[in-house]
Parts: C-alpha cells; sequence; structure tokens
C-alpha cells in the first residue's frame, strides 16, 4: 500500500516506483491468495498508469493490463474498483494502449461490473473506462457496439435508481462512444429505446453514413429506422432537427411522406377533397 501512496503524487515518484523494478513482480500479487494483497497491488498498477503514456505502455509490456483483466473478473465489490480505474486510465492514452485492452478481452468484464455491482460509484467507474476505451476510433466504437455495451449503458442512465453522478457518467460514455460509431446495425435498435438526450447522438450518427452509403439507407428503412425519425421532426432540438433533415434528404420526398405520422391522415384528407370535386 505505501508503493501506491508513493506513486500518486506524481510522475517522479510513480517513476521512482517503477525504478526500484516492481514489475513485473507486483503483476504476479493480482494472484495472490489474500484478497487485500490483490487489492493493493491493482491500487499501485492504479497509480503508476495513470500518470503518463510511457508508464502506461510499460505496465502493458509487463502483461501488467491482462493480469488486471483477468483480477476485476473475478474480484467484487470495492476490490475491484482499481483494476477497472486502471484499464480507463491505459486506454484513456491512445487508441494503441485502448486497442491492448480490447484484444486481452478487458470489455466483458467492465460490463459484468456495470451490470452486476450495487454500488453505482463501481458502475460509474465502468461506465467511464468503457467509454475510454470506445472513444477513439470506429473499430474501438464498433467493438463495444458487438459487446451490447450500449443497450447496457442506456439502462443505467434511464434507470430511476441510478445516481445523478452514475447518469452522468454513463451518458458522458455514450456520447463519446457513439460520435465514433459507424456500426449502424448496433444504432438502428437504440433509435426506439434511448431517451432524446442521448438519441440526438445516434442520429447524427446515421446522418453522417447515410448520405454515402446506399446499403445503409435501405437497411435505415427495413429497420423502421426513417419511420422513427419522422416520429421525432416536433423535437425542440435544432441539432436534432438538423440531423433529421439530413437524413431526409437522402430519400425521394414521396417515402419520407409514407413514413411520416400523419400520412394516413393526409391520404384520408386527399380522398375527401377528390369527392368534394366530383361533387
Amino acid at each position: 500500500m505505501c508503493l501506491s501512496q508513493i506513486a500518486k503524487h506524481s510522475v517522479d515518484l510513480a517513476e521512482v516506483v517503477v525504478e526500484a523494478e516492481i514489475f513485473p513482480k507486483i503483476v504476479t500479487c493480482l494472484k495472490d491468495m489474500d484478497s487485500l494483497v490483490r487489492r493493493n497491488a491493482a491500487t499501485c498498477i492504479r497509480e503508476v498508469v495513470k500518470h503518463t503514456p510511457e508508464l502506461a505502455q510499460l505496465v502493458v509490456n509487463a502483461g501488467g493490463h491482462a493480469a488486471v483483466i483477468a483480477h476485476i473478473s473475478k474480484a467484487k465489490g470495492a476490490s475491484r474498483l482499481p483494476g477497472i480505474m486502471t484499464l480507463g486510465y491505459v486506454a484513456a492514452f491512445s487508441q494503441t494502449l485502448s486497442l491492448t485492452i480490447i484484444v486481452a478481452q478487458g470489455i466483458l468484464p467492465l460490463k459484468n461490473a456495470l451490470i452486476e455491482e450495487q454500488e453505482d460509484h463501481i458502475k460509474a467507474a465502468a461506465a467511464w473506462s468503457l467509454g475510454q476505451i470506445g472513444r477513439h476510433t470506429p473499430d474501438h466504437a464498433k467493438a463495444l457496439a458487438q459487446a451490447d455495451i450500449f443497450r447496457r449503458l442506456v439502462e443505467v442512465y434511464v434507470n430511476p435508481q441510478s445516481s445523478p453522478d452514475l447518469k452522468t457518467k454513463t451518458q458522458r460514455a455514450l456520447k463519446s462512444v457513439l460520435q465514433k460509431c459507424t456500426y449502424l446495425p448496433a444504432l438502428e435498435p437504440l433509435l426506439h429505446t434511448t431517451p432524446e438526450k442521448i438519441l440526438k447522438y445516434v442520429v447524427h450518427q446515421f446522418a453522417k453514413v447515410l448520405p454515402n452509403n446506399p446499403k445503409a439507407r435501405k437497411s435505415f428503412v427495413q429497420s423502421k429506422g426513417l419511420q422513427k425519425v419522422q416520429e421525432l421532426k416536433q423535437s425542440k432540438n435544432q441539432a436534432l432537427t438538423e440531423y433529421i433533415k439530413t437524413i431526409n434528404d437522402c430519400y425521394p420526398p414521396e417515402i419520407v411522406q409514407y413514413y411520416s405520422p400523419n400520412y394516413a391522415e393526409t391520404l384520408l384528407q386527399r380522398l375527401d377533397d377528390g369527392e368534394e370535386k366530383a361533387e
């Protein structure tokens, strides 16, 4: 625990801890029989990696990230927290370091913590770390999408029992990752289940991709995405309104009209108008 206290204060002190050649020795402590030893080892690793990408890379080179992933896969509660934060710190520095977390199967234990943990601050840490992993590129975001992370984050966000901080962390994670996601099959279900505060990020991605992707435009109609978008036209959110216009401009006007909520009433009105003229 003393090493953790030293390392947390500054980069220089963290480097002193590293120069004491604690790696990879401390990594083996994550497998110790004593739960307190495992937790303290994870805390020490966290305090080292958070300072610089070089220190994070050193820990990765020593296999620390894989050992932390194995640790949080088995740990529960507070013992899990330092390992969860470690993965977020490592992933935050660069897309390469984030990829090492993805390749080492680090998304699943973070997802499990988000779902299983009882304490909101641990759930919030998991949400934050997932956001750091997925925010770099479309491929990073796709890895989260394929693991069904978006739906899980939305579930936490809309849960009335979630604390304000947890809601904030999940919203930020969703925003940062959704803005990179171009994997539309994962976004289509969110159109029907996501509150407007998050939905605008989803619609924005469709507005980015659909103009240049004919196949995606067809899928968007078949999944009832175009119909859902028409139901959002009355939104007072200016950005969302602009995204909807961009999407609608990808389709012939008659198709947009067909999927508009008032289409049936419009047809009936035309029928009534025609009968009046005939009389």
